[in-house]
């Protein structure tokens, strides 16, 4: 099996999901977490690391363009789907990235069926989608801490400031 591929389309599933059983059947902890990670940044890096640390196999579930604009507005995202995917992929610490079309990973998040599911400090673990199917399932729902100051918002409007 191909373990070099790590950028799933949601429609194209099935190359994924081998690789998450042959995971399971070595007994690896898979890891998930989701986010626009629109301009990858320090804050992105240092989270996504920090996610990887917690088991053994990272799955990124990356928001589609049209999922990104209907949360973020028409103005984003500002790197489209498949560069943002192959930036994620290029990272040695993420296994998997799927791109999602829905606002939420709900339906991603029970497919593939994480033994931890991660977000940043900036949820509580009640208010992350999909954290009840997790809990269910008896795996664990944890929060990363961020790193201060870096957020994308905060890069776009330095940029505008400066333009």
């Amino acid at each position: 099996m191909d373990t070099k591929l790590k950028i799933y389309p949601d429609a194209e599933q099935a190359h994924l999901q081998q690789l998450l059983a042959a995971w399971r059947a070595a007994s690896q902890k898979i890891v998930f977490t989701n986010g626009c990670f629109d301009i990858v940044h320090l804050g992105h890096i240092d989270y996504l690391e920090k996610a990887k640390l917690k088991g053994d196999k990272l799955v990124v579930g990356l928001n589609s363009d049209a999922s990104v604009r209907r949360l973020k507005g028409e103005s984003r995202p500002i790197i489209s789907e498949y560069p943002r995917a192959r930036m994620l992929a290029a990272f040695v610490f993420v296994d998997a990235v799927i791109i999602f079309q829905e606002d939420t990973p709900l339906s991603l998040i029970k497919s593939i069926q994480p033994d931890i599911l991660t977000k940043g400090d900036d949820y509580t673990p009640e208010n992350i989608v999909g954290a009840d199917f997790v809990i269910d399932k008896g795996g664990k729902v944890e929060t990363i801490a961020l790193v201060k100051g870096y957020a994308t918002s905060q890069i776009i409007a330095k940029i505008k400031e400066q333009g």
